[in-house]
């Protein structure tokens, strides 16, 4: 197969800081989504600063003030956006640090751009100034079961919470989600909806199986044809796992979205099919994420999908100087 010129080189000789803004609840699994376009272009090509980082409030001011870190107030939003405007200039920044283990702020630290620079918080997209500095965004949004799920997993195991603070920040957390995070869903690119797996809620848990549903813009420029190939003979044949592929449009609070929805788990070899086709019409070259496991889920499909998405964005980014 005969491929364009490796994007990734393209890419590093640019001066182009492009950016990735990743919004959604805390622990609503905003990493995950990103992770095939980091394990595409690498550390060298590719850094992240998470939103916490500009907390107004360590974590016992936030208790005496009363206030959840889903306020604007609780956060540095004009730092943020002056830090993100240097950041695309290609400038290094004096970034804050938040530590979560201990709830308080460790000293600053130097931060350089590297070509890719993913944003990921709870107010990525809140202003007119955020959306701007971002050349694709992401809503990630699960459904509160499985979003408190994770979030007791995750509070709890690598953060020190206990079971009853997790509830409570929980429950303190829902209004200002409702007013200040969820309405950011307008302004995405890309939505992404994860529900329990219509297969079996356990399969979540145990074999990180979710109906995953991509939601998307109409897209206006093309690079080329994108196909999602799918081996009849290896699906009828040996294929042992349930899993569904539905196209629906569907409404997210103000605009009307393009839903493509995966759920179960598909053979890998499926989307085998679907990394060369992306590694040939992009130019990236090599994509191999899953490479050696026998089946992919929903989650895989839909990181990789994205990544297409994400490159696919970046190649029409005209060169800044």
């Amino acid at each position: 197969m005969d491929y364009l010129p490796n994007f990734k080189e393209i890419i590093a000789h640019s001066p182009v800081v492009f950016t990735i803004g990743v919004a959604g609840d805390s622990g609503s699994g905003k990493t995950t989504f990103t992770n095939a376009i980091r394990q595409i272009f690498g550390p060298e090509l590719l850094s992240t600063i998470t939103l916490d980082d500009y907390h107004k409030y360590d974590r016992e001011e936030r208790r005496l003030r009363d206030i959840t870190p889903l306020h604007p107030d609780a956060n540095n939003l004009a730092q943020l956006e002056t830090d993100i405007a240097q950041l695309k200039q290609g400038h290094p920044i004096n970034k804050p640090v938040y530590n979560h283990s201990t709830g308080r702020f460790d000293p600053p630290v130097t931060f350089s751009p590297r070509k890719i620079l993913i944003l990921e918080g709870l107010h990525t997209l809140f202003t007119p100034r955020l959306l701007e500095l971002m050349d694709f965004s992401i809503f990630v949004d699960p459904d509160k079961e499985v979003k408190y799920t994770w979030k007791r997993l995750r509070d709890m195991e690598r953060r020190g919470y206990s079971s009853d603070q997790v509830t409570e920040e929980i429950v303190r957390r829902e209004k200002d989600y409702e007013t200040f995070i969820a309405p950011q869903r307008c302004d995405a690119d890309a939505v992404i909806r994860i529900a329990p797996s219509k297969y079996g809620r356990q399969k979540g848990p145990e074999r990180n199986v979710y109906s995953i549903s991509l939601m998307q813009n109409r897209m206006r420029r093309t690079i080329s044809d994108i196909d999602l190939n799918i081996d009849l003979y290896s699906l009828l044949s040996f294929h042992d796992e349930d899993f569904l592929i539905e196209f629906s449009t569907q409404f997210v609070n103000c605009a009307k979205m393009r839903s493509l929805t995966f759920d179960g788990e598909m053979n890998y070899e499926t989307i085998r099919k679907l990394e060369k086709s992306i590694e040939h019409q992009t130019g990236v070259h090599p994509i191999a994420m899953f490479e050696g496991r026998k089946t992919v889920t929903a989650t895989d499909i839909v990181q990789l999908i994205l990544s297409w998405r994400i490159i696919h964005r970046r190649i029409f980014i005209r060169e800044r100087a």
